[in-house]
């Protein structure tokens, strides 16, 4: 630690140009770009110049928020130059991984930051210094300090449109930190706020009835959390609080309702979260915020933890799933789609929780551009797809037409549940696929 009249002149040492950054960058060299907002901007378009240069290198990241491309990938030919790894696909690493440019890592999210190591380059963006010598990390605590212990050489990009969150481990001294560029402070990336479909109101009709007064919520991304959010904060629903691995624009529409009181038994008056993701809004709205407490995924995501938290509701959406309760978030078919987050671990955290439930929601259809109509709720999930949340774990199954208890079910009573809350047009081809599969059979139904 430095002496505090140390820290300008200090400062001045490691204060390099985003030119010289990306210089620091070596043939075989790991590289991180940690994981939310804290992607780097203004270096990762130096290291996209030198792309075609360098040889071997790989950089890895976890669940970016970010509205554009990483340089690296678009001025980069082949893996042999530059390849990447993502512990959460995004829209652009969909498209790097159809290029075969970009490779998944399986993880459970409240592990992850035990995970890193070997990381030659940390290179992230952050809140300015204060007069202390510190730097925020902005509001994703997430797995950064795991990123930390494990990279050899920290390279910070400051942004000054970085929020301040608060929180626990939310800190970087200077003297932990090699280099330092001021960036040309990029705005926040912005997720828009999707308008609820009349599916999705249907789906939240289902689930606001069954969350009591007092309830914790955590709330996944995507249009029915969304419209659960909305019709939660036009609710009668009252004395809510929030913990959840991605703090999105819903929780500032409930806290504007006055709907969040944060009387829980735990983190008394917090909104507890891992990273955020969302509009200006939000971003303002955490930007030292003492209400927002950012934390560890380790904290966030520990089942134990939730399973603490009395009225514990989970809200996470799916692909599709099948009439065994296997849940896929993540794959259609071979093709990774998102990744396994912290589903599982609010799955089971939420069921243990006094009073808690866990809802996992899904169309029941999906409809293609050649018009072609299939089911979500499948007799067996297809061939390649993996299971996020396996059928032990699954709590509520919800769709737009009812909610099918599936925790202490037999398989045939699961797939009467599931069969029920399909689409109306496909319950009797689900139920001839039950019957081939001998979970439905006319003795499955004995009186006792």
């Amino acid at each position: 630690m430095y002496k505090l009249s140390q820290i300008p002149e200090e400062y001045k040492k490691k204060l390099i140009t985003a030119e010289q950054a990306a210089a620091l960058v070596k043939d075989g060299d790991r590289v991180s770009y940690g994981l939310g907002c804290a992607a780097p901007y203004d270096i990762d378009i130096e290291i996209g110049k030198r792309a075609k240069e360098l040889h071997g290198v790989e950089i890895v990241a976890t669940t970016v928020v970010k509205d554009e491309p990483y340089a690296a990938y678009l001025n980069s030919d082949s893996n042999e130059q530059i390849r990447f790894a993502t512990a959460h696909m995004n829209g652009f690493e969909r498209k790097m991984s159809k290029d075969g440019r970009c490779w998944f890592i399986p993880i459970l999210f409240n592990e992850l930051p035990k995970y890193w190591e070997n990381i030659d380059k940390l290179i992230i963006q952050v809140h300015p210094m204060d007069q202390w010598g510190n730097f925020n990390l902005g509001p994703q605590a997430s797995d950064l300090r795991g990123l930390i212990r494990a990279a050899k050489t920290i390279i910070l990009e400051v942004n000054q449109n970085m929020p301040k969150a608060l929180g626990y481990e939310t800190e970087l001294n200077l003297c932990d930190v090699d280099y330092v560029v001021e960036g040309s402070n990029h705005p926040m990336p912005q997720i828009p706020n999707r308008a609820g479909t009349p599916v999705d109101d249907k789906i939240a009709d289902y689930i606001i009835p069954m969350i009591e007064d007092g309830s914790t919520l955590q709330l996944g991304i995507g249009g029915i959390p969304s419209a659960v959010g909305r019709k939660l904060a036009e609710s009668d629903v009252k004395d809510l609080s929030g913990h959840t691995e991605m703090l999105v624009d819903s929780y500032v529409d409930l806290y504007e309702a006055g709907k969040i009181t944060g009387n829980k038994n735990r983190d008394k008056g917090k909104i507890i979260y891992a990273f955020a993701g969302g509009t200006q809004r939000l971003y303002d709205f955490i930007n030292d915020n003492q209400i927002v407490f950012n934390a560890p995924v380790s904290y966030v995501n520990n089942v134990g933890v939730v399973a603490s938290i009395d009225k514990f509701i989970s809200i996470n959406g799916c692909i599709d799933l099948d009439l065994y309760g296997q849940v896929n978030a993540e794959t259609a078919g071979y093709q990774q789609i998102s990744g396994t987050g912290g589903q599982l671990d609010f799955a089971q955290g939420a069921f243990a929780s006094n009073g808690g439930k866990s809802f996992i929601c899904v169309h029941s259809t999906r409809k293609f551009k050649d018009g072609h109509v299939e089911s979500l709720i499948k007799p067996t999930l297809p061939a390649g797809t993996v299971i996020t949340t396996p059928r032990s774990a699954v709590h509520y199954i919800v769709t737009e037409y009812g909610t099918a208890l599936l925790k202490g079910k037999s398989t045939w009573e699961r797939a009467e549940a599931l069969i029920n809350i399909a689409h109306p047009d496909f319950r009797e081809e689900l139920i001839k696929d039950a019957e081939k599969m001998g979970i439905w059979t006319k003795t499955s139904k004995i009186s006792m």
